[in-house]
């Protein structure tokens, strides 16, 4: 009975041994160098974070734990030979988790979870950020760390088991070991259960990461993927009516500050991939990556208090097309039964006469794009398969923009003014992982994919300008999702969310800056507004330029976790860790202070309590936020 006991305790202490070294490896892997972290926060990390690697070990541990209750009852058995395709298992899926987690988290920026699963129905445009090499080496690591969990496993298991003499008293003794182990599953004997966010202990959000086990996270937000609505619900309905009245207005006919010269230009809405205010000079981003931007801002329409309501190109499309927030855990556009009842601008323009038609460069099924656009009353799709396969293999994503900008130039060029008025979506590609260009402006690679997709731009600007098109045309230029660089500090901070988005083209009357603060959906209300076009469907999208836009404020979210910003300042909130921060100073966003933890709880205002996808109920509620609590 002895030889029992001791292998589960062996075979607990060696799974969890494992999940507490994999903390240094990912940090390292992650640049803790650079990112100035000292052996005080390796250790702090390990600390903290062995609660949930205990957890983890714990459910790894069950059914060993199961075989050995099982083979008290029974004569001798070969424990290795019964353990094997058991070990086997384990250490597939333990060194996938932890070689996928700490290679996607340079990208991501959050720890891996059920979110993968949503781009592995397309798994070329999943792997194109990353080179042919850079997977082989983590498929080498994989293989040899399996291999290594196997070993380690089989050191610590017995070869066989005999038979047990007192079977009574040692079934007793290991349903006592099973209870225990099932306190350390839940988590202890508190009220709480085991969470991702019992691990977090820093306003540094990297330690906080580095701490959570990747197998909890991913187990974890695969078990509550479906419930959304219960995710975010603080607040009863009347309170959360009450709090929410007046932050999105009902009363649509407002007033407008009229800033084109026509109501039915020709309209193209330019979809800037991750072209984020990092690299706007005008905003305090980087010098010299995007003079045509630049130039632009100074000749239009230019929105400097813009804030992109998420962090994907899916989610942030949809905030852009059908002025509807993004949400903190699903991509809307990954749930074709919702995202088909939103409006959406190409919807409304193509009820009011245009022609509609959207291009990019990459492979327009991925994360359901391609479902989304021909719900919104896009009549015409170009993408990958629509260019050579010498043009398609310019780019891992696809087709380089030189290629495409130089292809809607043409295909524009074609079209007069006796045409049917059009309006035509163009989302760029090259500005995106890898950021690997034709172009070899700036020495640092990604200020310099930024600087290529500019240029190809301004060339696409500056071609309209020498047609007859340009006197009756808007250019819309707004990214999908805003771009942390430097690619350090907290990710998930104003700054990063912060994007340009400039009225350009001959539509438009004259230079102005329009300095009030705003939402990437508030595109949608806005620009129909100008043109004369009901709106009201739009619930979450303000016209900005009307003359009763006078609450102000911004709101964005990202994994598990929302941002509201008003004048007085930002307060995010990381539902995850259940923590609130402070952003005071604009100037200085990345200095992060912890605010009371009741907070947030009674002050952010959102939309959030997101989807309830029970069968085909599709509801939509919103989340408080007392916009004058930051006073």
């Amino acid at each position: 009975m002895k030889k029992r006991i001791v292998y589960i305790v062996s075979y607990f202490f060696t799974v969890l041994l494992m999940f507490v070294i994999q903390k240094p490896l990912f940090m390292l892997y992650n640049d803790a160098v650079g990112k100035e972290v000292g052996l005080t926060d390796f250790g702090q990390v390990m600390w903290h974070g062995i609660s949930l690697d205990a957890t983890t070990a714990g459910y790894f541990t069950a059914l060993p734990l199961l075989i050995i209750l099982v083979s008290i009852w029974t004569k001798r058995i070969s424990l290795k030979k019964l353990l094997l395709p058991y070990y086997i298992l384990v250490a597939i899926l333990l060194s996938i988790v932890f070689v996928v987690d700490m290679g996607l988290y340079p990208f991501w920026g959050f720890k891996l979870d059920a979110s993968i699963f949503l781009y592995l129905d397309s798994p070329k445009e999943a792997l194109a950020s990353v080179s042919t090499g850079f997977i082989a080496i983590r498929v080498l690591a994989m293989l040899v760390y399996a291999a290594f969990i196997v070993w380690i496993m089989l050191k610590v298991t017995p070869n066989t088991l005999d038979k047990v003499g007192k079977r009574i008293w040692g079934t007793l003794g290991m349903l006592l070991l099973g209870g225990g182990l099932f306190v350390i599953i839940r988590g202890g004997v508190s009220e709480s259960t085991s969470n991702v966010g019992q691990v977090y202990f820093s306003s540094n959000q990297f330690l906080n990461h580095s701490a959570v086990n990747p197998c909890f996270s991913l187990l974890s937000s695969m078990s509550k993927s479906k419930d959304f609505a219960s995710e975010f619900n603080f607040f009863d309905e009347e309170k959360r009516a009450d709090l929410f009245e007046g932050l999105y207005p009902t009363n649509r006919s407002d007033i407008n500050t009229r800033v084109l010269n026509t109501e039915r230009p020709n309209v193209l809405l330019i979809l800037m991939e991750g072209f984020g205010g990092a690299f706007i000079e005008p905003l305090g981003g980087l010098p010299g990556v995007a003079p045509n931007l630049n130039r632009l801002s100074e000749e239009g329409v230019f929105f400097t208090q813009c804030y992109a309501n998420s962090f994907r190109t899916d989610r942030g499309t949809v905030s852009a097309l059908s002025g509807y927030l993004a949400l903190p855990t699903v991509s809307i556009m990954k749930v074709p039964a919702k995202s088909r009842t939103l409006p959406a601008i190409s919807e409304e323009l193509l009820k009011a006469g245009y022609q509609t038609d959207f291009l990019y460069g990459g492979d327009i099924n991925f994360t359901n794009m391609k479902s989304y656009l021909l719900s919104k009353g896009y009549q015409k799709l170009t993408a990958d398969a629509d260019f050579s396969l010498a043009e398609q293999s310019s780019n891992v994503w696809g087709v380089n923009d030189d290629i495409t900008s130089e292809w809607l130039l043409g295909q524009l060029e074609q079209r007069s003014e006796t045409d049917t008025p059009w309006f035509t979506t163009y989302l760029t590609l090259s500005s995106h992982e890898p950021f690997e260009v034709p172009y070899n402006r700036l020495e640092e690679k990604i200020p310099n994919a930024f600087a290529y997709t500019d240029e190809c731009l301004g060339k696409l600007i500056d071609g309209l300008k020498q047609t007859d098109l340009w006197e009756n045309l808007l250019i819309v230029c707004i990214p999908d999702h805003g771009f942390c660089y430097p690619r350090t500090g907290f990710k998930s901070a104003p700054h990063a969310h912060h994007i340009p988005v400039i009225w350009t083209g001959g539509a438009v009357k004259q230079p102005v800056k329009i300095d009030k603060l705003m939402n990437q959906t508030d595109m949608a209300a806005t620009l129909l507004a100008q043109m004369k076009i009901d709106f009201s469907d739009f619930l979450f999208s303000r016209n900005v330029l009307s003359e009763q836009y006078n609450d102000q404020f911004a709101f964005y979210t990202f994994v598990d976790g929302f941002c509201y910003i008003d004048s007085t300042g930002a307060t995010l909130y990381d539902n995850a860790g259940n923590k609130e921060y402070s952003y005071k100073n604009k100037q200085t966003n990345d200095k992060i202070n912890q605010t009371d933890k009741q907070r947030l709880k009674y002050c952010l205002y959102p939309i959030i309590r997101t989807i309830n996808l029970t069968e085909s109920n599709y509801q939509i509620q919103a989340r408080p936020y007392n916009h004058n609590a930051l006073q």
